[in-house]
């Protein structure tokens, strides 16, 4: 059985010099404490109690290699002996942009950052000045990243949200500027007739969405969803965005677009990209994102396209290409969702295992089906908190919030190894 002192101690003595311990709200409260970890080595981290745990974390999704892959580090560490910085270009930054451009269906260009909620920023600036409109829809529970423009309605309570026809945007954060989401609008997800209706006053520059919910759940576009989204845009003038840090080059080798088959105007990746190194991009239609090129609409950061960070990029993206890649994470994922459904069925308890095999979400407590925001407040989250957190003293980390990252390092043994923690612990509970 795990124990987690020695994690606890170290979180106590650094919250002395970091607030609360760590250096993203997101790491917070983690049950049963926030862990401090020594090394990762494919589908494991080792932390520093000395406890080996299978990580379906995986970085929050970034580590689809699994822990330290040999290809990517082999050639960040080549890259590194050319040099750290230039401010100016390199060849594999190019060679990076070929790969991007080559593999996701909307990118006929693309520009590298080093942050997923940068990169929303810079869309939505470029939305509005192609378009000379103001008014930007997202989404309830559609994550864009913390900037007080977009960090609205996030995870709204039932008591905050207000109707379904209309909701009311509700800030994520003390202290968020409420001027800033003055053109931000919500609305439900998978509502396409209430999308419409919006649009057609013709004054929205963008639409910005999860092509598939990823953040507060797992959840699908309802059928014919995403294409009526598309034509609705198409038909106004509204630019079309997908949100794909989650699903990028995670769910498909060209992310949710090419697995959907619908396309973009711009799009948002990163996580899974570089296998950990801090590698964001967009990626878009050319007379859009030219605009950029041209100097009218500002995009900048003194570290987009590091040279290290693009050989990450190049490594990863070469091993997620070679045949056979996403077959094998299709094949374990299923086998994993497949084990836990079978594992919680036997221990009597009701629940909701869905998505993506690469991807997935479990809700305890799930009876009827979960289409948006709202629908996913049904799952017993408390429950569910107390269900990983003992998964960790058996030997799997798995996400509070019900999401669960696969890798091509998780194995056949490794996923049964898993299979039978999850036995054992729901059990137990």
């Amino acid at each position: 059985m795990a124990t987690f002192e020695t994690s606890k101690q170290l979180i106590a003595a650094a919250s002395q010099q970091l607030p609360g311990g760590v250096n993203s709200n997101y790491r917070l409260g983690i049950a049963p404490t926030p862990l401090v970890f020594e090394r990762g080595a494919g589908p494991y981290l080792y932390d520093a109690d000395g406890n080996r745990l299978i990580d379906y974390y995986l970085g929050m999704g970034p580590m689809i290699l699994g822990h330290n892959p040999a290809p990517v580090l082999e050639a960040v560490q080549a890259q590194l002996s050319s040099g750290i910085l230039y401010a100016g270009q390199s060849r594999i930054e190019q060679e990076a942009a070929r790969l991007v451009c080559r593999m996701v269906p909307c990118a006929e260009r693309v520009r590298f950052s080093c942050a997923g909620s940068e990169v929303v920023q810079a869309v939505i600036r470029l939305a509005r000045a192609a378009t000379q409109r103001a008014v930007i829809i997202k989404f309830e529970g559609h994550y864009h990243g913390w900037m007080d423009n977009i960090l609205w309605s996030i995870a709204p309570s039932p008591d905050e949200y207000g109707p379904e026809q209309a909701p009311e945007p509700v800030p994520a954060s003390a202290g968020q500027d409420p001027q800033a989401g003055l053109h931000t609008e919500v609305l439900p997800w998978n509502n396409l007739a209430l999308l419409e209706r919006r649009l057609g006053r013709g004054d929205v520059a963008a639409v910005i969405m999860e092509p598939a919910m990823c953040n507060t759940s797992t959840i699908f576009p309802a059928a014919g969803y995403l294409e009526g989204v598309r034509r609705a845009c198409s038909d106004t003038g509204t630019v079309l965005i997908f949100d794909e840090v989650i699903t990028g080059f995670r769910v498909a080798p060209g992310g949710a677009q090419a697995h959907f088959g619908v396309t973009p105007d711009l799009a948002t990746f990163g996580k899974a990209i570089a296998s950990g190194f801090p590698v964001a991009c967009f990626a878009g239609r050319a007379d859009l994102m030219d605009r950029f090129g041209s100097g009218e609409v500002m995009h900048g950061g003194t570290f987009n396209g590091h040279p290290a960070c693009m050989a990450a990029l190049v490594a990863t993206l070469h091993e997620l290409q070679k045949p056979g890649t996403f077959a094998a994470l299709d094949r374990q994922g299923t086998r994993l969702m497949q084990g836990i459904r079978a594992a919680l069925d036997a221990a009597d308890i009701q629940a909701r295992v869905d998505g993506f095999p690469q991807i997935f979400h479990v809700g305890f407590g799930v009876e009827s089906p979960v289409t948006d925001y709202r629908s996913s407040l049904q799952a017993d989250r408390e429950r569910y908190v107390r269900f990983t957190a003992a998964l960790h003293h058996s030997g799997v980390r798995a996400l509070e919030r019900g999401a669960w990252f696969l890798s091509t390092a998780h194995t056949e043994d490794v996923i049964d190894a898993t299979v039978a923690a999850v036995a054992t612990v729901a059990r137990e509970i």
